[in-house]
């Protein structure tokens, strides 16, 4: 481990439940890498979480290993990291279970995640009802100064914050207020469609695709019937929504004028981006391939990782005990 000496914490995690795909890079994962020098910093695999829809053992511990290698690959070194799941810090469920004694049931109804479900007329567990509790637990745990989101995240940790809040109100000052970090130029990833990119709608392109994958998603996005010499917007357009992501700022600029100018079909608009993807990912997708050979490296990342957050979780639990009267 690096010096983590006057560091802030920065903390954030994506859920074992499938592959990512380039808007969990641009989103979150691309923020931890380029942050681990800067801060103190402790990726996590919320693997408790994942349970309100991963509900087969198989599949968790293949997609919880998968995450660690994908985080890998991308340049997360462990070295300047503590990587770890969630499972192995039980003093999160712990806090999360006092938490829920001093939160409201009309308080979670305004999770985005709850209503989302409950107008889609979805049967709701109650771990879902619970997910904000859980993942303020998560973060206040850990001192957690800084939190690395989404656009779409951002409610999560400002009801980590009002959790926090209470408490100290309660029993006294126990949890710092934890800050969002948003990469403001890439809030939202956009999909092939030109909604959001999100499994649930699924627009992704993933972000360890082989060529065939990659050459599918991009052909399969829709266009308008515009011809090769007509003039296009490209503001609305999803394939140069995508290239703002992947193409130099030299040829994006060269991109647009065509758009505009017309001369650009977009089966050529496609082709380019196609290129431009692979041209990103292959590297990533053979350090990766290099990673998942040595699975036992990563257990015993994950074993490291869990020793430190559980640690520190437990330094902070036994505060939280003194302060709520259980601790004689």
């Amino acid at each position: 481990m690096t010096d983590s000496k006057n560091k802030q914490i920065l903390l954030s995690g994506i859920k074992p439940t499938g592959r990512p795909h380039i808007g969990n890079y641009f989103g979150m994962m691309k923020q931890m890498v380029d942050m681990q020098d800067e801060y103190e910093s402790f990726p996590f695999i919320p693997d408790y979480h994942a349970l309100t829809s991963v509900q087969s053992a198989e599949d968790m511990q293949r997609d919880i290993i998968n995450v660690v290698v994908d985080f890998l690959a991308i340049g997360l070194d462990p070295e300047k990291v503590n990587l770890f799941k969630q499972s192995d810090v039980p003093q999160v469920t712990e806090l999360a279970w006092i938490f829920n004694c001093i939160t409201t049931m009309p308080y979670l109804m305004r999770a985005h995640a709850f209503k989302d479900a409950e107008a889609k007329n979805k049967e709701i567990n109650v771990g879902l009802f619970d997910y904000p509790v859980l993942m303020a637990a998560d973060i206040l745990i850990q001192d957690t100064d800084i939190v690395p989101v989404g656009k779409d995240q951002r409610q999560h940790v400002e009801m980590a914050r009002d959790v926090a809040q209470k408490f100290n109100r309660i029993f006294g000052k126990t949890f710092k207020l934890p800050q969002v970090k948003v990469l403001e130029e890439m809030e939202v990833t956009p999909g092939t469609d030109g909604q959001k990119m999100s499994k649930s709608y699924g627009n992704t392109i993933s972000l360890f695709a082989e060529d065939n994958e990659i050459e599918k998603a991009v052909m399969g996005i829709p266009t308008d019937s515009k011809g090769i010499e007509e003039s296009k917007n490209p503001e609305e357009c999803n394939i140069f929504a995508l290239h703002k992501l992947f193409s130099s700022e030299d040829e994006l600029g060269e991109i647009r004028k065509r758009y505009v100018e017309g001369g650009l079909g977009y089966k050529e608009s496609k082709d380019i981006l196609v290129k431009n993807i692979k041209d990103f990912i292959t590297p990533l997708r053979e350090k990766r391939k290099e990673f998942a050979e040595d699975i036992d490296s990563v257990k015993e990342i994950l074993r490291k990782g869990g020793e430190v957050a559980r640690q520190r979780a437990e330094v902070k639990m036994k505060d939280v005990r003194k302060k709520i009267g259980v601790e004689l």
